[in-house]
């Protein structure tokens, strides 16, 4: 019998291989996390050399539609750089979604209120990129919390920008090291461009040392850190961890270091930066999940020949961002109304973070988020959870997609819009589901 289960993987040569494997999984008919064939299997089932197998293979990693893990295989990336034909699979009637990561829209800003009072600009062709109001004001910000403004732009949100920051500094093949678990999106983003990931183990105050510097010693030539707020882990460094950090990036000082400081304000933790004067860095700071998903800016700075090489390229494509989506965010950012609006939102996703981590500690369920919008809870088997939750009426996200070799199944809930009485239930029926033989694959 065949190792090829559903869809007969096709190709005469090493780019039509790769070409079939992609257009089935744009197609649905390969899924995501589906693992495929070894290559000498799939050599012999297309009757290709193994070496042209390989080839076709490698080409797809380099691309991030397939990934490759010791003991995993190989296998279809959990979300591949490719526009999929399938649509999002339902929630169930009556279930509570807490799997997307969003914000709480009763907490974000009046966007008709700001849009009334802004002024908006009447740009054209040749005027500067960025309203140097804007610049002004998000530099004293940014000083407010100890980081250098004098290099600036404005970008399509923060991975818009930490993609053309990568752009400038890396090329295909480059090893960068990344937290693990991680953020799933950022993850595919640096598959996409060809990167290669070199996991560093995060705990509740963020990337270890050790870990950081062993993956510097093994080639890394970047490394990507979230400062407070960790996407899915809720990590925020502390004064301590930040220290010890900019120490092992000390002796590494040609590596490019990206801060991605994607909640800002309202992370329920205060901001210990790893930014030291470095020949290559960056940093981000975006207003999506602050001021509403929709808002895609964000501020990025950095040393000067990073921001040149950042402009210069913007320059050759769209140009710059929409000024009156910067007008709008400027209004936003300057009105009294909307900073006492998001210091409220700071303290509630607080509360509804640490309330929950409450419920699970009670119920003998062990979870971390010292930070942000997001729990996570270790588990046994992932599917297994997700499905007996989901029979109780929760939907959660997987831990897949945020996990790299070496981290320990999990599963993610978005505590934004999380109440009293849910996250009590919650509690509960995870301490159930977990309870040793509890989680089952459903059918």
């Amino acid at each position: 019998m065949t190792e090829l289960i559903q869809y007969r993987i096709k190709g005469g040569s090493a780019a039509e291989l790769a070409r079939d494997i992609e257009s089935a999984v744009a197609g649905g008919k390969l899924a995501a996390g589906e693992r495929l064939p070894s290559i000498r299997a799939l050599a012999g089932e297309l009757e290709l050399s193994p070496a042209t197998v390989a080839a076709a293979l490698s080409e797809l990693r380099r691309r991030g539609v397939l990934v490759s893990e010791q003991r995993r295989g190989t296998r279809i990336a959990e979300r591949p750089p490719i526009e999929l034909a399938r649509a999002r699979l339902p929630v169930p009637s009556g279930a509570r979604d807490l799997s997307l990561g969003n914000p709480d829209p009763a907490l974000l800003p009046d966007l008709e209120r700001a849009l009334a009072r802004a002024q908006i600009p009447v740009r054209l062709y040749g005027d500067p990129p960025a309203l140097a109001e804007l610049l002004e004001f998000a530099r004293g910000q940014l000083r407010m919390d100890g980081l250098p403004g004098e290099s600036m732009c404005i970008v399509s949100g923060a991975l818009d920008g930490i993609e053309r920051v990568l752009q400038a500094h890396t090329r295909p093949g480059d090893r960068i090291a990344v937290e693990n678990p991680g953020y799933a999106a950022m993850f595919d983003l640096l598959r996409a461009l060809g990167l290669l990931l070199e996991p560093v183990t995060v705990d509740d105050r963020g990337m270890l040392p050790g870990e950081l510097d062993r993956a510097l010693h093994r080639g890394a030539s970047a490394v990507i850190i979230t400062p407070r707020a960790q996407n899915p882990t809720g990590a925020a460094l502390d004064p301590e961890r930040a220290r010890e950090l900019r120490g092992v990036l000390a002796g590494h000082p040609q590596a490019l270091l990206i801060e991605d400081d994607h909640l800002g304000p309202i992370a329920g933790s205060e901001l210990h930066s790893t930014i030291t004067e470095r020949a290559r860095w960056a940093a981000t700071r975006s207003v999506s999940k602050a001021m509403g998903p929709d808002l895609r800016l964000a501020v990025l700075i950095g040393d000067a020949y990073t921001l040149a090489r950042v402009q210069g390229r913007q320059q050759c494509g769209p140009g710059w961002v929409s000024h009156i989506l910067q007008a709008l965010v400027l209004e936003l950012w300057r009105d009294p109304l909307v900073q006492e609006q998001m210091d409220s939102a700071r303290r509630a996703y607080a509360e509804r973070r640490l309330r929950l981590l409450a419920c699970l500690r009670a119920n003998g369920v062990a979870a971390r988020g010292s930070s942000g919008l997001n729990v996570w809870v270790a588990v046994g088997d992932e599917a297994g959870a997700l499905a007996a939750l989901a029979q109780r009426g929760w939907v959660l996200a997987a831990g897949t997609p945020y996990r790299l070799a070496g981290a320990e199944p999990a599963i993610r809930v978005t505590t934004a819009t999380l109440t009293e009485h849910e996250a009590e239930q919650l509690a509960r029926d995870l301490a159930a589901v977990l309870a040793p033989g509890s989680a089952r694959r459903s059918g």
